[in-house]
Protein backbone atom coordinates (compact mmCIF):
# COMPACT_ATOMS: atom_id res chain seq x y z
CA UNK A 1 0.00 0.00 0.00
CA UNK A 2 3.02 2.62 1.18
CA UNK A 3 4.67 1.21 -2.27
CA UNK A 4 1.31 1.90 -4.15
CA UNK A 5 1.03 5.76 -2.28
CA UNK A 6 4.88 6.94 -3.00
CA UNK A 7 4.14 5.84 -6.79
CA UNK A 8 1.25 8.03 -7.13
CA UNK A 9 2.89 10.88 -4.84
CA UNK A 10 6.19 10.69 -7.42
CA UNK A 11 4.76 9.66 -10.50
CA UNK A 12 0.91 9.34 -11.09
CA UNK A 13 -0.10 12.87 -9.59
CA UNK A 14 3.04 14.96 -11.38
CA UNK A 15 1.94 13.42 -14.86
CA UNK A 16 -1.70 14.42 -13.61
CA UNK A 17 -0.65 18.21 -12.92
CA UNK A 18 1.68 18.53 -15.70
CA UNK A 19 -0.56 17.05 -17.73
CA UNK A 20 -3.42 19.82 -17.29
CA UNK A 21 -0.84 22.41 -17.70
CA UNK A 22 0.34 20.46 -21.18
CA UNK A 23 -3.51 21.20 -21.69
CA UNK A 24 -2.89 25.22 -20.95
CA UNK A 25 0.32 24.79 -23.49
CA UNK A 26 -1.73 23.83 -26.18
CA UNK A 27 -4.43 25.77 -25.79
CA UNK A 28 -2.26 28.91 -25.51
CA UNK A 29 -0.29 28.37 -28.60
CA UNK A 30 -2.65 27.05 -31.14
CA UNK A 31 -4.91 29.84 -30.56
CA UNK A 32 -2.37 32.00 -32.85
CA UNK A 33 -4.00 30.19 -36.04
CA UNK A 34 -7.12 32.15 -35.76
CA UNK A 35 -5.83 35.35 -34.38
CA UNK A 36 -3.53 35.65 -37.43
CA UNK A 37 -6.59 36.25 -39.91
CA UNK A 38 -8.44 38.11 -36.86
CA UNK A 39 -5.92 40.55 -35.79
CA UNK A 40 -5.17 40.65 -39.42
CA UNK A 41 -8.91 41.84 -40.37
CA UNK A 42 -9.38 43.87 -37.00
CA UNK A 43 -5.97 46.00 -37.15
CA UNK A 44 -6.02 46.19 -41.71
CA UNK A 45 -2.51 44.73 -41.46
CA UNK A 46 -0.82 43.28 -44.18
CA UNK A 47 -0.10 39.47 -44.97
CA UNK A 48 4.20 40.34 -43.67
CA UNK A 49 2.78 42.10 -40.85
CA UNK A 50 0.03 39.20 -40.17
CA UNK A 51 2.81 37.25 -39.43
CA UNK A 52 4.44 39.06 -36.77
CA UNK A 53 1.54 37.28 -34.23
CA UNK A 54 3.60 34.07 -34.17
CA UNK A 55 7.18 35.97 -33.89
CA UNK A 56 6.10 38.05 -30.94
CA UNK A 57 4.98 34.98 -29.16
CA UNK A 58 7.29 32.82 -30.08
CA UNK A 59 10.98 35.23 -30.13
CA UNK A 60 9.84 35.72 -26.10
CA UNK A 61 11.22 31.83 -25.63
CA UNK A 62 14.83 33.08 -26.67
CA UNK A 63 15.03 35.87 -25.41
CA UNK A 64 13.59 34.96 -21.91
CA UNK A 65 14.71 31.05 -21.89
CA UNK A 66 18.05 31.79 -20.18
CA UNK A 67 16.76 33.97 -17.49
CA UNK A 68 13.91 31.70 -16.43
CA UNK A 69 16.98 28.94 -16.01
CA UNK A 70 18.33 31.21 -13.50
CA UNK A 71 14.88 32.20 -11.94
CA UNK A 72 14.31 28.00 -11.55
CA UNK A 73 17.37 27.94 -9.91
CA UNK A 74 16.32 30.01 -7.43
CA UNK A 75 12.57 28.89 -6.99
CA UNK A 76 12.67 25.15 -7.78
CA UNK A 77 10.57 23.77 -10.57
CA UNK A 78 7.43 24.05 -8.75
CA UNK A 79 7.50 27.75 -7.65
CA UNK A 80 9.17 28.05 -10.97
CA UNK A 81 5.87 26.62 -13.30
CA UNK A 82 3.23 28.83 -10.73
CA UNK A 83 5.24 32.08 -11.92
CA UNK A 84 4.82 31.24 -15.44
CA UNK A 85 1.29 30.78 -15.35
CA UNK A 86 1.08 34.22 -13.42
CA UNK A 87 2.78 36.13 -15.63
CA UNK A 88 0.69 34.03 -18.89
CA UNK A 89 -1.95 35.62 -16.90
CA UNK A 90 -0.24 39.39 -17.36
CA UNK A 91 -0.28 38.90 -20.96
CA UNK A 92 -4.03 37.59 -21.22
CA UNK A 93 -5.02 40.72 -19.60
CA UNK A 94 -2.95 42.90 -22.01
CA UNK A 95 -5.50 41.86 -24.88
CA UNK A 96 -8.18 43.86 -22.74
CA UNK A 97 -6.69 47.34 -23.71
CA UNK A 98 -5.43 45.92 -26.77
CA UNK A 99 -8.51 45.54 -28.04
CA UNK A 100 -10.71 48.13 -26.47
CA UNK A 101 -7.82 50.61 -28.22
CA UNK A 102 -7.46 48.03 -30.95
CA UNK A 103 -3.78 48.59 -31.66
CA UNK A 104 -1.34 45.92 -32.80
CA UNK A 105 1.32 46.70 -31.08
CA UNK A 106 -0.69 46.14 -27.77
CA UNK A 107 -1.52 42.59 -28.75
CA UNK A 108 1.56 41.67 -29.83
CA UNK A 109 2.80 42.63 -26.13
CA UNK A 110 0.11 40.70 -25.38
CA UNK A 111 1.36 37.78 -26.69
CA UNK A 112 4.91 38.37 -26.12
CA UNK A 113 4.37 38.52 -22.51
CA UNK A 114 2.19 35.22 -22.88
CA UNK A 115 5.44 33.68 -24.60
CA UNK A 116 7.30 34.88 -21.58
CA UNK A 117 5.28 32.53 -18.99
CA UNK A 118 5.33 29.67 -21.41
CA UNK A 119 8.89 29.57 -21.83
CA UNK A 120 9.61 29.70 -17.75
CA UNK A 121 6.92 27.19 -17.90
CA UNK A 122 7.97 24.93 -20.29
CA UNK A 123 11.93 25.56 -19.21
CA UNK A 124 10.22 24.07 -15.89
CA UNK A 125 8.00 21.37 -16.98
CA UNK A 126 9.69 19.40 -19.77
CA UNK A 127 12.87 18.39 -17.80
CA UNK A 128 11.04 17.44 -15.01
CA UNK A 129 8.97 15.15 -17.21
CA UNK A 130 12.26 13.64 -18.27
CA UNK A 131 13.50 13.18 -14.53
CA UNK A 132 10.57 11.64 -12.88
CA UNK A 133 10.67 8.35 -14.84
CA UNK A 134 12.96 6.17 -16.56
CA UNK A 135 14.72 7.85 -19.64
CA UNK A 136 14.48 4.90 -21.98
CA UNK A 137 10.56 5.85 -21.42
CA UNK A 138 10.62 9.55 -21.53
CA UNK A 139 9.25 9.98 -25.07
CA UNK A 140 6.48 7.99 -23.78
CA UNK A 141 5.90 10.13 -21.00
CA UNK A 142 6.28 13.50 -23.27
CA UNK A 143 3.75 11.75 -25.74
CA UNK A 144 1.25 11.47 -23.33
CA UNK A 145 1.74 15.10 -22.04
CA UNK A 146 1.54 15.55 -26.19
CA UNK A 147 -1.90 14.39 -26.47
CA UNK A 148 -2.88 16.37 -23.27
CA UNK A 149 -1.65 19.55 -25.21
CA UNK A 150 -2.31 18.58 -28.90
CA UNK A 151 -6.11 18.04 -27.98
CA UNK A 152 -6.60 21.44 -26.28
CA UNK A 153 -4.74 22.53 -29.79
CA UNK A 154 -7.60 21.19 -31.23
CA UNK A 155 -9.99 22.72 -29.84
CA UNK A 156 -9.09 26.28 -28.93
CA UNK A 157 -8.89 27.75 -32.42
CA UNK A 158 -12.33 26.11 -32.94
CA UNK A 159 -13.63 27.70 -29.54
CA UNK A 160 -11.85 31.11 -30.39
CA UNK A 161 -13.09 31.23 -33.68
CA UNK A 162 -16.98 30.46 -32.71
CA UNK A 163 -16.58 33.90 -30.93
CA UNK A 164 -14.97 36.04 -32.83
CA UNK A 165 -14.90 35.15 -36.23
CA UNK A 166 -18.12 33.15 -36.86
CA UNK A 167 -19.31 35.38 -39.75
CA UNK A 168 -15.23 36.51 -41.23
CA UNK A 169 -16.65 35.90 -44.96
CA UNK A 170 -19.96 38.19 -44.64
CA UNK A 171 -17.85 40.26 -42.05
CA UNK A 172 -14.91 41.03 -44.95
CA UNK A 173 -17.22 41.50 -47.81
CA UNK A 174 -19.63 43.66 -45.99
CA UNK A 175 -16.60 46.07 -45.07
CA UNK A 176 -16.17 46.66 -48.41
CA UNK A 177 -19.62 48.45 -49.17
CA UNK A 178 -19.34 50.49 -45.69
CA UNK A 179 -17.79 54.12 -45.66
CA UNK A 180 -15.20 54.72 -43.37
CA UNK A 181 -17.08 55.69 -40.24
CA UNK A 182 -18.94 52.89 -40.41
CA UNK A 183 -16.05 50.79 -40.93
CA UNK A 184 -14.36 51.97 -38.24
CA UNK A 185 -17.58 51.46 -35.98
CA UNK A 186 -17.17 47.64 -37.24
CA UNK A 187 -13.93 47.18 -36.42
CA UNK A 188 -13.74 48.07 -33.17
CA UNK A 189 -16.82 45.59 -32.55
CA UNK A 190 -15.04 42.92 -34.09
CA UNK A 191 -11.77 43.50 -31.63
CA UNK A 192 -14.15 43.77 -28.68
CA UNK A 193 -15.42 40.09 -29.24
CA UNK A 194 -11.79 38.71 -28.27
CA UNK A 195 -12.53 40.68 -24.85
CA UNK A 196 -14.64 38.16 -23.20
CA UNK A 197 -12.63 34.83 -23.91
CA UNK A 198 -9.51 36.84 -22.70
CA UNK A 199 -10.86 37.25 -19.42
CA UNK A 200 -11.88 33.83 -18.81
CA UNK A 201 -8.58 32.56 -19.43
CA UNK A 202 -7.25 34.98 -17.29
CA UNK A 203 -9.45 33.63 -14.88
CA UNK A 204 -8.40 30.22 -15.56
CA UNK A 205 -4.45 30.51 -15.59
CA UNK A 206 -4.31 32.32 -12.04
CA UNK A 207 -6.43 29.57 -10.79
CA UNK A 208 -4.08 27.22 -12.17
CA UNK A 209 -1.06 29.21 -10.98
CA UNK A 210 -2.57 28.94 -7.00
CA UNK A 211 -3.65 24.77 -7.82
CA UNK A 212 0.46 24.17 -8.60
CA UNK A 213 1.55 25.97 -6.02
CA UNK A 214 -0.54 24.18 -3.62
CA UNK A 215 -0.28 21.05 -4.73
CA UNK A 216 2.03 17.90 -3.36
CA UNK A 217 4.70 18.05 -6.19
CA UNK A 218 7.80 16.60 -5.43
CA UNK A 219 10.72 19.29 -5.84
CA UNK A 220 13.20 17.49 -8.40
CA UNK A 221 17.45 17.59 -7.36
CA UNK A 222 19.74 17.29 -10.51
CA UNK A 223 23.18 15.31 -10.34
CA UNK A 224 26.34 16.41 -11.56
CA UNK A 225 27.36 12.23 -11.59
CA UNK A 226 25.81 12.46 -15.36
CA UNK A 227 28.69 15.03 -15.92
CA UNK A 228 31.33 12.61 -16.13
CA UNK A 229 31.43 10.54 -19.57
CA UNK A 230 31.68 6.76 -19.82
CA UNK A 231 35.29 6.56 -20.65
CA UNK A 232 35.84 8.34 -17.03
CA UNK A 233 36.75 11.91 -18.82
CA UNK A 234 37.13 15.28 -16.49
CA UNK A 235 33.18 16.63 -16.16
CA UNK A 236 32.50 19.54 -18.53
CA UNK A 237 33.28 22.96 -17.50
CA UNK A 238 30.13 24.87 -20.02
CA UNK A 239 27.64 24.06 -21.76
CA UNK A 240 28.95 24.47 -24.94
CA UNK A 241 30.93 21.43 -24.34
CA UNK A 242 28.13 18.86 -25.03
CA UNK A 243 27.25 18.79 -29.28
CA UNK A 244 24.90 16.65 -28.77
CA UNK A 245 23.07 19.68 -26.80
CA UNK A 246 23.87 22.15 -29.21
CA UNK A 247 22.81 20.18 -32.23
CA UNK A 248 19.36 19.42 -30.42
CA UNK A 249 18.75 22.86 -30.01
CA UNK A 250 19.18 23.21 -34.22
CA UNK A 251 17.16 19.71 -34.47
CA UNK A 252 14.65 21.84 -32.54
CA UNK A 253 14.71 25.25 -34.31
CA UNK A 254 13.78 23.63 -37.18
CA UNK A 255 11.14 21.52 -36.00
CA UNK A 256 9.46 24.34 -33.81
CA UNK A 257 9.22 26.53 -37.24
CA UNK A 258 7.98 23.43 -38.95
CA UNK A 259 5.07 22.82 -36.87
CA UNK A 260 4.23 26.24 -36.66
CA UNK A 261 3.88 26.59 -40.14
CA UNK A 262 2.05 23.65 -40.70
CA UNK A 263 -0.25 24.76 -37.60
CA UNK A 264 -0.39 28.46 -37.90
CA UNK A 265 -0.14 28.71 -41.56
CA UNK A 266 -2.51 26.21 -42.76
CA UNK A 267 -5.50 28.44 -42.14
CA UNK A 268 -4.19 31.42 -44.82
CA UNK A 269 -2.77 28.65 -47.18
CA UNK A 270 -6.93 27.51 -47.26
CA UNK A 271 -7.09 31.07 -48.31
CA UNK A 272 -4.94 30.95 -50.56
CA UNK A 273 -6.29 28.09 -52.61
CA UNK A 274 -10.03 29.72 -52.49
CA UNK A 275 -10.99 28.03 -49.81
CA UNK A 276 -13.78 29.75 -47.61
CA UNK A 277 -12.51 31.01 -44.16
CA UNK A 278 -15.35 28.79 -42.79
CA UNK A 279 -14.07 25.66 -43.79
CA UNK A 280 -10.50 26.72 -43.58
CA UNK A 281 -10.76 28.02 -39.68
CA UNK A 282 -10.94 24.17 -38.69
CA UNK A 283 -7.63 23.42 -40.67
CA UNK A 284 -5.38 24.31 -37.47
CA UNK A 285 -7.60 21.17 -35.66
CA UNK A 286 -6.56 18.91 -38.26
CA UNK A 287 -2.91 19.51 -37.97
CA UNK A 288 -3.72 19.15 -34.27
CA UNK A 289 -5.57 15.76 -34.75
CA UNK A 290 -2.98 14.10 -37.06
CA UNK A 291 -0.71 15.29 -33.81
CA UNK A 292 -2.65 13.64 -31.35
CA UNK A 293 -2.46 10.45 -33.64
CA UNK A 294 1.19 10.57 -33.80
CA UNK A 295 1.65 10.87 -29.71
CA UNK A 296 -1.34 7.57 -29.55
CA UNK A 297 1.41 5.93 -32.00
CA UNK A 298 4.19 6.92 -29.40
CA UNK A 299 2.88 5.80 -26.32
CA UNK A 300 1.53 2.69 -27.81
CA UNK A 301 5.05 1.63 -29.43
CA UNK A 302 7.82 3.47 -27.70
CA UNK A 303 10.05 1.88 -25.98
CA UNK A 304 8.62 -1.41 -26.33
CA UNK A 305 8.12 -2.00 -30.54
CA UNK A 306 10.67 1.17 -31.37
CA UNK A 307 13.12 3.44 -29.54
CA UNK A 308 13.23 7.44 -29.43
CA UNK A 309 15.71 7.34 -31.80
CA UNK A 310 13.90 5.66 -34.48
CA UNK A 311 10.76 7.04 -34.14
CA UNK A 312 13.22 10.48 -34.93
CA UNK A 313 14.02 9.15 -37.65
CA UNK A 314 10.74 7.92 -39.16
CA UNK A 315 9.39 11.12 -38.33
CA UNK A 316 11.59 13.02 -40.12
CA UNK A 317 11.52 10.89 -43.76
CA UNK A 318 7.40 11.30 -43.09
CA UNK A 319 7.74 15.40 -43.17
CA UNK A 320 9.98 15.61 -46.04
CA UNK A 321 7.45 12.98 -47.92
CA UNK A 322 4.49 14.87 -46.76
CA UNK A 323 6.09 18.03 -47.99
CA UNK A 324 6.82 16.84 -51.35
CA UNK A 325 2.48 15.95 -51.48
CA UNK A 326 2.22 19.49 -49.81
CA UNK A 327 3.44 21.01 -53.30
CA UNK A 328 3.01 18.41 -55.95
CA UNK A 329 -0.90 18.21 -55.32
CA UNK A 330 -3.51 20.26 -55.78
CA UNK A 331 -6.99 22.05 -53.73
CA UNK A 332 -8.44 20.12 -50.75
CA UNK A 333 -5.44 17.29 -51.42
CA UNK A 334 -2.63 19.54 -50.65
CA UNK A 335 -3.99 20.66 -47.60
CA UNK A 336 -4.65 17.15 -46.25
CA UNK A 337 -1.03 16.71 -46.94
CA UNK A 338 0.13 19.56 -45.17
CA UNK A 339 -2.23 18.65 -41.78
CA UNK A 340 -0.06 15.40 -42.29
CA UNK A 341 2.83 17.14 -41.00
CA UNK A 342 1.38 16.69 -37.97
CA UNK A 343 1.74 13.44 -37.78
CA UNK A 344 5.51 13.96 -38.93
CA UNK A 345 5.87 16.08 -35.88
CA UNK A 346 3.90 14.63 -32.95
CA UNK A 347 7.04 12.94 -31.97
CA UNK A 348 9.90 15.04 -32.85
CA UNK A 349 9.81 16.84 -29.48
CA UNK A 350 9.31 14.28 -27.28
CA UNK A 351 12.31 12.30 -29.41
CA UNK A 352 14.78 14.81 -29.10
CA UNK A 353 14.44 16.19 -25.68
CA UNK A 354 15.87 13.27 -23.96
CA UNK A 355 18.47 12.72 -26.39
CA UNK A 356 19.88 16.30 -25.92
CA UNK A 357 19.15 16.56 -21.93
CA UNK A 358 21.36 13.02 -21.61
CA UNK A 359 24.58 13.51 -19.26
CA UNK A 360 24.29 17.19 -18.54
CA UNK A 361 24.03 16.66 -14.94
CA UNK A 362 23.36 20.01 -13.20
CA UNK A 363 23.90 21.34 -16.64
CA UNK A 364 20.12 20.25 -17.13
CA UNK A 365 18.42 23.59 -16.24
CA UNK A 366 20.65 25.51 -18.74
CA UNK A 367 20.95 23.18 -21.41
CA UNK A 368 16.41 22.68 -20.89
CA UNK A 369 16.42 26.57 -21.79
CA UNK A 370 19.27 26.89 -24.73
CA UNK A 371 16.37 23.92 -26.00
CA UNK A 372 13.14 25.88 -25.17
CA UNK A 373 15.49 29.09 -26.86
CA UNK A 374 14.90 26.58 -30.03
CA UNK A 375 11.50 27.66 -29.80
CA UNK A 376 12.71 30.61 -31.72
CA UNK A 377 12.11 28.50 -34.86
CA UNK A 378 8.56 29.80 -34.94
CA UNK A 379 8.72 32.93 -34.69
CA UNK A 380 11.78 33.27 -37.25
CA UNK A 381 10.71 30.12 -39.94
CA UNK A 382 6.99 31.76 -40.23
CA UNK A 383 8.87 34.88 -41.38
CA UNK A 384 10.63 32.73 -44.24
CA UNK A 385 7.69 30.82 -45.05
CA UNK A 386 5.61 34.50 -46.01
CA UNK A 387 8.52 35.65 -47.95
CA UNK A 388 8.89 32.93 -49.73
CA UNK A 389 4.63 32.83 -49.96
CA UNK A 390 4.74 36.18 -51.59
CA UNK A 391 7.56 35.66 -53.89
CA UNK A 392 6.60 32.11 -55.10
CA UNK A 393 3.43 31.40 -53.40
CA UNK A 394 1.91 29.63 -50.73
CA UNK A 395 2.48 26.46 -52.28
CA UNK A 396 6.10 26.79 -53.29
CA UNK A 397 6.80 28.42 -50.03
CA UNK A 398 6.67 24.40 -48.52
CA UNK A 399 9.95 23.59 -50.02
CA UNK A 400 11.06 25.10 -46.69
CA UNK A 401 10.23 22.05 -44.87
CA UNK A 402 12.69 20.24 -46.86
CA UNK A 403 16.01 21.31 -44.97
CA UNK A 404 13.70 21.44 -41.54
CA UNK A 405 13.59 17.40 -41.85
CA UNK A 406 17.09 17.00 -43.37
CA UNK A 407 18.41 18.07 -40.19
CA UNK A 408 15.86 15.95 -37.70
CA UNK A 409 17.08 13.02 -39.58
CA UNK A 410 20.86 14.30 -39.51
CA UNK A 411 20.36 14.49 -35.67
CA UNK A 412 18.39 11.08 -35.59
CA UNK A 413 21.08 9.34 -37.45
CA UNK A 414 24.35 10.89 -36.21
CA UNK A 415 24.17 14.05 -34.25
CA UNK A 416 22.29 12.84 -31.07
CA UNK A 417 25.79 10.36 -30.35
CA UNK A 418 28.28 13.62 -30.89
CA UNK A 419 29.72 13.96 -27.35
CA UNK A 420 32.89 16.19 -28.15
CA UNK A 421 33.65 18.58 -30.51
CA UNK A 422 37.09 17.04 -31.62
CA UNK A 423 37.47 15.46 -34.91
CA UNK A 424 38.12 11.32 -34.97
CA UNK A 425 40.00 9.49 -36.84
Amino acid sequence: MSTSKSSFKNFILPMIIIGALFFIFGFVTWLNGILIPYLQIACELTDFQAMFVTFAFYIAYTVMALPSAWLLKKTGFKNGMMVGLFVMAVGTTVFIPAAITRTFELFLTGLFIMGTGLALLQTASNPYVTIIGPKESAARRISILGICNKFAGAMAPLILAYYILNDADVFVQSLKTMDAASRIVELDALAARVINPYIVMTFVLVLMGIGVRMAPLPEIETSEEEEQTANGEEKKKSIMAFPHLILGVIALFFYVGAEVIAGDMIIKYGQFLNIEFDTAKAFTSYVMVTMVVGYLLGVTLIPKVIDQRTALKVSAILGMVFALGAIFTTGFTSVIFVALFGLANALVWPAIWPLALSGLGSFINTGSALLIMAISGGALLPLAWGYLSDMFGSQQAYWIMIPCYMFILFYALKGYKIKSWKLTK
